[in-house]
């Protein structure tokens, strides 16, 4: 099982100078950011855009020389497949601009107006373009898993991942055959008292995270561990390996209170009795 001093590896040298700036000018600085991150979107979006139009343009060309009832069925072909063709291609053009661009995130703790925070705002700057347009279409597939892997996702072989709701990507590692459910929520930040903390999340091997559950940043989940449905591990949740956790927050679920539920479920026992009915037992 991995384990992380979440904090111990932080390490990025900025410009005293600039970095003195942006923290005293903190709102004016993260709007320049915002507006600067708009126009790099701008120009993945456009490249991505391109062999769908020139596919599109092609088709349609092709629909002008068919009868009517032809021709409109082409030219919808046209647009839908010019949306499966820009899907797949920004994921290649984000790929690339996170591996070329200063998107290296590391652990931090502090303002979130600072230099250190430039980083960790681009890349999922350039996540959200994927998670927030295509990404529902490609997660289950391989061009999914390829995608989250480029973005800095450390995934293990045969696991499962059935969510877009994923942020901070290059922090996050999943191990062999773990299992991540549909609506799952996992990001490695988060924010209180003025500050930005930003923590790996470990996904042990075979560790199955239920249901629409919320992994927060810092947290360390073990070995063929279990989180319920709809549960959410706060910051600096530790789940060893082979436990089982649910709730809000969630917390440790002994042995025997999972049999109880498991029974209640099933309908072997009735809510407030101690002791499963068994047909014939009174």
């Amino acid at each position: 099982m991995i384990t992380i001093n979440p904090f111990s590896c932080f390490h990025l040298r900025a410009v005293p100078a600039l970095d003195r700036w942006v923290r005293r000018f903190g709102r004016t600085s993260y709007a320049l950011v915002v507006v600067l991150t708009y126009l790099l979107a701008a120009t993945a979006l456009g490249l991505a855009a391109a062999p769908a139009l020139a596919a599109a343009a092609r088709l349609f060309a092709l629909a002008a020389r068919l009868p009517p009832p032809l021709a409109w069925g082409l030219r919808g072909f046209a647009l839908a497949l010019g949306w499966f063709i820009f899907g797949l291609a920004l994921l290649g053009v984000v790929a690339l601009y996170n591996k070329l661009l200063p998107t290296r995130v590391r652990p931090y703790r502090g303002g979130y107006y600072t230099l250190q925070a430039v980083p960790w705002f681009l890349h999922n700057g350039l996540f959200y373009l994927v998670r927030f347009t295509f990404l529902p279409f490609a997660t289950l597939t391989p061009q999914g898993v390829w995608f989250l892997r480029a973005m800095g996702m450390k995934i293990g072989r045969h696991a499962f991942i059935n969510t877009e709701y994923i942020s901070d990507p290059s922090l996050i590692t999943i191990g062999d055959d773990a299992v991540v459910g549909g609506s799952v929520r996992i990001f490695a930040h988060y924010g209180g008292g003025g500050n930005l903390v930003i923590a790996p999340v470990v996904v042990g091997h075979r560790a199955t995270l239920g249901l629409a559950c919320c992994v927060m940043g810092d947290v360390v989940i073990g070995d063929d561990a279990v989180i319920l449905p709809h549960s959410v591990l706060l910051p600096g949740s530790r789940v060893g390996p082979g436990e089982t956790w649910g709730g809000v927050p969630a917390r440790p679920m002994p042995r025997e209170e999972m049999d109880r539920l498991k029974e209640l479920t099933r309908g072997l026992c009735a809510p407030g009795q101690g002791s499963p009915r068994r047909e014939g037992v009174e």
